[in-house]
């Protein structure tokens, strides 16, 4: 059937099972500014026409519809003229289903989402519609073959509005709405879309435990509750399975797993002696999400790219790295998709960036990161290029959270800040500001956390102040990417010579 992952009869599994086995997930958020819807018109072309398009006759009749949820359930609806209904039609409906209160609507949104790509929608969209143009999405923003392309079903999703603030999440008190935040936070710990240490997945796994049994399990109802459920239900994916290869991993397992069961063991003890044996379910989801707020990249859209990897040797030819880039109202992430940590996170004041269309057939398209760095004890620029058919995706986005971040702090906070800021700037700097630099963004420094840059590990092309170049800039740009930044004075234009040596 047609669509059969999104409009059902309530017949097939969950689609979550899929989605986790699938290649890494980009959440591609179209953007809330404007009018103009930004997807390709629905053709005719054999590429949209997947399978058999239901009759207007069989549309017009009321059809079941299944919206998923985090934490394998979902909402049964019956809709009719489906394909026209809206976004804004169906979430009155799903509100109403699961007790939404009004205050609290704009939390969540709805995602057309499959193995291959995530996509928030508009208030005005139609879901039906858009299904029948997936296929030319996923050409569009995906490296899918044709293959996976053909087979590929988009299922309706209810989740987080990646536009909603955290510091409005924090005055939600509504159970049922903390325990669809809690299970879309729950469920991007365990698949690593979220990097943690260990000092938060082990709480956060206490607290999952908590939630599910209550905090008055002795050690021998811990020890069976865990192992009924399996570890993965409480701890990541990748902790569990651990690394080094199978022989290691098979060796390792039952040491490693002990370890982990007694940690657990004691922060579940934690919570039992300063929550009580009865605590309020309220109090532990509130618990959770604080923690997950703490994450820079909470609450953010995930694109997906690669990034190139140092070069080990003079004649060894560079390679590139998977990456998940997650942006959000605060800044952009950059995450090693195989090790789980982050390796660049930058707040919008620390970056300039840009994109570009590939030049000759088998370029790619380009998101360029400019960020403050040092090399040899110098001050340098530097330039970090992510390779991704979301390029303009993620472009457009970044630029859409930096106005609405500067239009929510409102004009007189920024005169304030900005106040400040002159009062505080060293001579040094107030030097550079009349040379059409801005001061010098924060300096970003090597960590051991999973949270933290690593910004040693990149590739990344440097560049000094004057504008001389340290690395060949690739492809060749007549201007600098910093006409797309926060401040418009931070830069000024850095010109390219054809003439620069290869570090």
């Amino acid at each position: 059937m047609y669509l059969a992952a999104v409009f059902t009869t309530l017949a097939g599994s969950h689609p979550e099972g899929r989605q986790r086995e699938g290649r890494n997930l980009p959440e591609l958020t179209e953007m809330e500014g404007g009018d103009d819807c930004s997807f390709p018109p629905d053709s005719s072309d054999d590429r949209s026409q997947r399978g058999s398009v239901a009759s207007s006759a069989t549309l017009s009749r009321a059809q079941d519809v299944l919206v998923y949820l985090f934490g394998d359930s979902a909402v049964h609806l019956t809709v009719e003229g489906l394909g026209s209904v809206t976004v804004q039609e169906l979430g009155r409906s799903v509100r109403e289903a699961l007790h939404i209160p009004e205050s609290v609507q704009d939390a969540f949104a709805f995602w057309l989402c499959s193995p291959l790509l995530e996509l928030q929608l508009k208030a005005r969209h139609q879901p039906y519609k858009l299904c029948r143009q997936w296929q030319d999405l996923l050409y569009r923003f995906t490296e899918a073959s044709e293959e996976d392309i053909s087979q590929d079903e988009p299922y309706l999703q209810y989740r987080r509005n990646v536009f909603y603030l955290k510091s409005k999440e924090l005055q939600i008190e509504d159970e049922g709405v903390l325990r669809l935040l809690y299970e879309e936070a729950r469920s991007n710990i365990l698949t690593g879309r979220y990097p943690c240490d260990p000092e938060h997945w082990t709480g956060l796994g206490a607290l999952s435990l908590a939630l599910e049994e209550g905090t008055g399990l002795d050690s021998q109802q811990f020890t069976t509750t865990v192992r009924e459920k399996k570890l993965s239900s409480f701890l990541p994916a990748h902790v569990v399975m651990g690394s080094g290869g199978l022989l290691s991993t098979l060796r390792g397992k039952s040491s490693r797993h002990a370890g982990l069961e007694q940690n657990l063991l004691e922060e579940y003890r934690k919570i039992s002696t300063s929550a009580g044996n009865s605590p309020e379910p309220t109090q532990l989801l509130h618990q959770y999400l604080n923690t997950c707020h703490s994450l820079p990249y909470y609450g953010c859209a995930f694109f997906v790219g690669e990034i190139d990897k140092p070069a080990q040797g003079i004649l060894q030819r560079s390679k590139r790295k998977a990456v998940n880039v997650g942006i959000c109202l605060e800044g952009v992430y950059v995450m090693d998709v195989k090790e789980k940590h982050v390796l660049l996170g930058l707040r919008f004041s620390e970056l300039s960036w840009d994109h570009s269309y590939p030049e000759e057939e088998g370029d790619s398209h380009i998101l360029w990161l400019e960020f403050d760095g040092e090399e040899d004890g110098t001050a340098v620029n530097k330039l970090l290029k992510i390779y991704s058919k979301q390029a303009e995706l993620m472009s457009g986005f970044i630029e859409f959270c930096v106005e609405l971040k500067s239009a929510s702090e409102g004009g007189a906070a920024a005169e304030m800040d900005g106040e400040v800021n002159l009062s505080q700037q060293p001579a040094g700097q107030e030097g550079r500001s009349k040379n059409g630099r801005g001061g010098r963004r924060g300096m970003l420094h090597r960590q051991g956390s999973v949270v933290c840059s690593r910004v040693h590990s990149l590739n990344t092309i440097s560049y000094v102040d004057n504008g001389k170049e340290i690395k060949r800039l690739k492809p060749k740009r007549a201007a600098s990417f910093f006409t797309r930044q926060t401040s418009a004075t931070t830069y000024s234009a850095v010109q390219v010579t054809e003439n620069l040596e290869q570090g």
